[in-house]
């Protein structure tokens, strides 16, 4: 039997610009797409953004998702249990609505086929050294987000013992037997969950600590690379949130694709926005040759 050609499929939540979502998602074509859509979403724009879709998407329940709220963490992992239930994916993409690929489908498949079992992620176990304090406090007291504000319960509790706390990007290329362990750590252990539902942005942490634990997927450290596929421009001051791509962006965004000498490439970037970024992805559409033929307007609500 001849053995299916490495391929992902793409968990994508979003909440707005429903514009740059549906570019996204016809740039990842042909590749499934498991759409989420924030349930506070308003319904001309969850409308324009859902509707006439291709079979080939499908979408998730609906959650209140939004800044470091634990529901971000849920999606995601209702996204892998759709994917994998639902596709014969190697590899599971989780992206923002925010996000573009930067590579053709062909060439995202060839670096997956070099790479198959094996996930794309950079784990930072604890102490973190971008996080403050090491990140420590993060999971040593409860959390709550409200209006981009962190609100802490000062009262210390207990840290999972088997558990090796680590910090990693909330945009994951990760293989099919990752996923499934990720999904039965979940499954088996809602104590665990119930801790993460307090800890701070569980999407930085909760699947990077569950793959980066022996002691609940025993190979990992043999069976991921230490890259992310993502160009993000962080330029190093502090922010809640990485700055949006502009036509200013093009050349380092572009060199980011070729990769450099023997670097693995980046095959995926964000921030994008209809407003800030078109001309950008225009230029990147143009020099990638994605979409092609298949380009169609979408217009805004």
């Amino acid at each position: 039997m001849a053995i299916p050609t490495a391929a992902p499929a793409c968990v994508v939540l979003a909440h707005e610009d429903p514009v740059q979502v549906r570019r996204l998602v016809e740039a990842l074509d042909p590749f499934p797409v498991f759409l989420h859509c924030d349930v506070r979403t308003p319904d001309d724009v969850h409308g324009a953004m859902t509707e006439g879709l291709p079979s080939r998407v499908r979408l998730l329940d609906r959650q209140r998702t939004g800044w470091a709220r634990w529901e971000n963490a849920a999606a995601e992992i209702a996204g892998y249990r759709a994917a994998l239930a639902q596709t014969d994916a190697t590899h599971v993409a989780v992206l923002t609505g925010s996000d573009y690929p930067l590579a053709t489908p062909d060439e995202i498949r060839a670096l997956l086929e070099a790479h198959r079992g094996r996930s794309f992620l950079i784990t930072h176990p604890l102490p973190h050294p971008d996080w403050r304090g090491g990140g420590w406090s993060r999971f040593r007291y409860r959390h709550w987000a409200w209006r981009k504000h962190m609100l802490r319960l000062p009262v210390p509790r207990r840290l999972p013992r088997d558990v090796v706390l680590t910090g990693g990007s909330q945009m994951k290329l990760i293989s099919r037997e990752h996923a499934q362990a990720v999904l039965d750590v979940v499954d088996a252990r809602p104590g665990l969950v119930r801790f993460w539902r307090r800890a701070w942005i569980a999407d930085e942490s909760l699947v990077p600590s569950i793959l980066n634990s022996p002691a609940l997927v025993p190979g990992f450290a043999d069976e991921h690379v230490e890259h992310s596929p993502w160009y993000i421009g962080w330029d190093g001051t502090r922010m809640k949130s990485p700055p949006w791509l502009t036509t200013a962006d093009a050349g380092r965004l572009l060199d980011r694709w070729t990769g450099a000498g023997d670097e693995l490439p980046q095959v995926f970037a964000r921030k994008f926005s209809t407003e800030r970024s078109s001309d950008l992805l225009d230029l990147v559409d143009a020099a990638v040759g994605l979409r092609g033929q298949r380009r169609t307007e979408v217009t805004a609500p």
